[in-house]
């Protein structure tokens, strides 16, 4: 097997925060993860901590799992992969639908597989596994405390027999009376073919999407035929306006490593002639992908310009600064990538003098952006703080000064544009 594979899950998302030696990577969405693999939050967490030598923090209540120090989320995604080896999957069938519990007596970790029936302990040698036992995962962990004189003498036993070292003098670690078919009886389950079988038709949703994906290993282009199909097959279902279809769109983008991408697909399926409408109708599904990201604002006006220049140039063309103006009022595009994209006449969508028309139509709203922009600036300059000597101590006025000509000057009425 590829030791460098990847789950369908949601990827990291990490952000760092402080400066100095106060700097944290919170992963934004560790809770979500820790669900898709079920497993607890703070286990995937501590297991970073481990693996980077790393203090971690929890707030359970506000679902913050910590990091100290700066890790960004590729390496963090790596760092997951290993946290799935070890224990996620089942050794027998590779499959992820797994339980671990912790065996206090033995001071082991015992996992079982429920799609197989495979049940064997985990390799107690990882820093980790001293936390599991001391937080079993049945365990609540906003309830859990400090560890009680059983759970701490479990651990301590844990990581003597880890070490090759056993604590009560037998040879195997077992305690005296106990048996390996003692022991089998307790976990034993019926490892039939149909009994095999039988489990994993039973698999749950959770662990079918959890399978093995190999969709990263394809070209860029192949990965954007997928989402293509899985945008295109949505559309047709009526499910684009599911409460939970943006999510999902924007996850399924994500596991093919495509997310910048994405809206120059959901351009080429969501909208039509009747594209001002559909803006506002679908704003939620654009917002996940260029929100904060300009390179994803970038793709999707290269959309734009398709729509207008080549699927619809006669009834979309005279509408174009109409289009920039609610993808700007709607928070979809920014300003600043909008002017980006007037500066330079680019024929990657269409041919340059369908470019260049469309540009031309757009002038009434770059103008407007731009004289927007010098206004804010020199308002910014031209604040006077005057101090009164009548006012109380610490509180002062502030005094704009205008232009004599300001009020004089006719505006662009850009919503009659």
């Amino acid at each position: 097997m590829d030791q460098f594979y990847r789950y369908k899950m949601p990827r990291i998302i990490a952000k760092v925060e402080g400066k100095g030696n106060g700097i944290k990577t919170v992963i934004v969405n560790m809770a979500e993860v820790a669900k898709a693999l079920s497993r607890p939050p703070t286990y995937t967490t501590k297991y970073f901590g481990c693996e980077l030598g790393a203090q971690t923090q929890f707030d359970l209540k506000n679902d913050r799992f910590i990091v100290n120090g700066s890790h960004d989320a590729a390496k963090l995604q790596d760092l997951l992969d290993g946290f799935i080896k070890r224990f996620v999957l089942c050794p027998a069938c590779d499959n992820p639908e797994t339980n671990l519990n912790v065996l206090l007596k033995k001071g082991m970790i015992s996992q079982r597989c429920i799609a197989c029936g495979h049940t064997g302990n985990i390799d107690m040698r990882h820093k980790l596994t001293t936390y599991i036992v001391k937080n079993p995962p049945d365990q609540d962990p906003a309830t859990a405390g400090t560890p009680s004189k059983k759970v701490k003498k479990a651990a301590r036993k844990a990581k003597s027999e880890a070490n090759g070292e056993n604590g009560d003098g037998t040879e195997n670690g077992h305690d005296e009376g106990d048996s390996p078919q003692e022991e089998d009886e307790e976990w034993g389950e019926d490892t039939s073919e149909e009994a095999i079988q039988k489990r994993m038709e039973d698999l749950t949703d959770a662990a079918k999407t959890l399978a093995l994906d190999k969709d990263l290993e394809k070209t860029q282009q192949e990965r954007v035929d997928l989402f293509y199909s899985f945008i295109k097959e949505k559309k047709e279902a009526g499910k684009l306006e599911d409460p939970d279809a943006s999510k999902e769109i924007l996850a399924e983008a994500e596991r093919l490593d495509i997310k910048d991408k994405g809206p120059l697909i959901l351009a080429e399926l969501l909208f039509d002639e009747n594209i001002l409408v559909q803006i506002k109708k679908f704003r939620k599904h654009f917002l996940r992908f260029t929100h904060e990201n300009p390179k994803a604002q970038k793709y999707l006006l290269g959309g734009f310009e398709l729509l207008v220049g080549k699927v619809y140039p006669d009834t979309l063309m005279a509408k174009v600064p109409k289009i920039l103006k609610a993808f700007y009022d709607l928070d979809i595009l920014d300003e600043e990538v909008i002017i980006d994209w007037d500066d330079k006449v680019s024929k990657k969508y269409v041919s340059k003098e369908v470019a260049k028309e469309i540009h031309e139509k757009a002038k009434p709203v770059i103008v407007w952006l731009k004289e927007a922009e010098e206004e804010s600036s020199e308002e910014e300059e031209e604040v006077e703080v005057v101090y009164s000597h009548t006012e109380r101590a610490g509180l002062h006025k502030v005094v704009e000064k205008k232009n004599k000509d300001e009020d004089e000057e006719d505006d662009l009425d850009i919503d009659n544009i």
